[in-house]
C-alpha cells in the first residue's frame, strides 16, 4: 500500500462494510468506506451521530471485524485476522482513549495506566515505573495512587491518554475526547493529544465538533449514513483550502 510519496500508508480500509442484522431489518452502520491514513498524521472522522463514525473506529482499531473489505494495518490485512491476533495487535499497536474514560474504579490512576502492560510480559518493576513515567508526562505526577473518584474529568481523561501509551504503540483512536469535558479542560486534553501528533503518533480522532476537527486535524473524513461523503485537507500552517470546511461544516450544526 503505498502513497504518492511511495511510503507505505499506516492504515488502508478497501470498500469496507459493516451490517448489523435485527430481525428482517439491516442496520448498515458501515457502507463501503474507503480511506488511507499516513504514518504520522492527525485526522478526524466526522459526522452526526449514526453516521458510522464510531463503528469505522472500531474496525481500524479491531474491536470489530467487516461484513466485507479489507483493512491493512502496516500492509497487513487485518480483517483475516483470528481473535487472538486481533487481541495481540491491540495490545501492541494501537492506543484506545474513549469518551467516558473506562477506568476501572477500584483501581488507582498508576494501576490503570498498568493493565496495558500487564499482557506483554513486562516486569511489575518495569510496568510501575512506566506508568509513573507516563502520568508525569500528562502532568499527573500527583496523582498517580488517586482512585478515579477522586480525579476531575479533565484528570480522567489525562489518565486514559496516559494509558493509551502503555504500550508505545503505533496509532492512538480517540472517540469523542472531550465530549463529557468542558471547553476548558477539552482544550487541556487536546493539548495532549497535539503534543503526541507533534512527536510523531497517528492521531484518529472521532467527532462530531466541526471546530474541534477544523482546529486539529490535518485531514478530515466526513460521514454520513455509513458512507464516506467528503474528504478535506489541511496545506501545512493554513485553514482547510478553497472554503471546503466551511461548505461541509453547517450541515452537521
Amino acid at each position: 500500500m503505498k502513497n504518492k510519496k511511495g511510503d507505505s500508508f499506516l492504515i488502508e480500509l478497501k470498500d469496507v462494510f459493516k451490517h448489523y442484522y435485527m430481525g428482517e431489518n439491516v442496520v448498515k452502520a458501515v457502507d463501503g468506506i474507503s480511506l488511507k491514513i499516513n504514518q504520522g498524521e492527525f485526522v478526524a472522522i466526522m459526522g452526526p451521530s449514526g453516521s458510522g463514525k464510531s463503528t469505522s473506529m472500531n474496525l481500524v482499531g479491531s474491536l470489530d471485524v467487516p461484513t466485507k473489505g479489507h483493512i491493512f494495518l502496516d500492509g497487513e490485512d487485518i480483517s483475516t485476522f483470528s481473535e487472538s491476533d486481533l487481541a495481540q495487535l491491540r495490545g501492541q499497536k494501537i492506543g484506545f482513549i474513549f469518551q467516558s474514560f473506562n477506568l476501572i474504579p477500584n483501581l488507582t490512576a498508576k494501576e490503570n495506566v498498568m493493565i496495558p502492560m500487564t499482557f506483554q510480559g513486562i516486569s511489575l518493576e518495569e510496568r510501575e515505573l512506566k506508568a509513573e513515567e507516563l502520568l508525569e508526562l500528562v502532568e499527573l505526577g500527583d496523582r498517580i495512587n488517586h482512585y478515579p473518584n477522586e480525579l476531575s474529568g479533565g484528570q480522567k481523561q489525562r489518565v486514559a491518554i496516559a494509558r493509551s501509551l502503555a504500550n508505545n504503540p503505533e496509532v492512538i483512536l480517540a472517540d469523542e475526547p472531550t465530549g463529557n469535558l468542558d471547553t476548558k479542560t477539552g482544550d487541556i486534553v487536546m493539548h495532549f493529544l497535539d503534543k503526541l501528533h507533534r512527536e510523531g503518533k497517528t492521531i484518529i480522532m472521532i467527532t462530531h465538533e466541526p471546530e474541534l476537527a477544523e482546529h486539529h486535524a490535518e485531514v478530515i473524513y466526513w460521514l454520513r449514513d455509513g458512507k464516506l461523503e467528503k474528504i478535506t485537507k489541511k496545506k501545512k500552517g493554513k485553514k482547510y483550502v478553497d472554503g471546503e470546511f466551511k461548505k461541509m461544516a453547517p450541515k452537521w450544526k
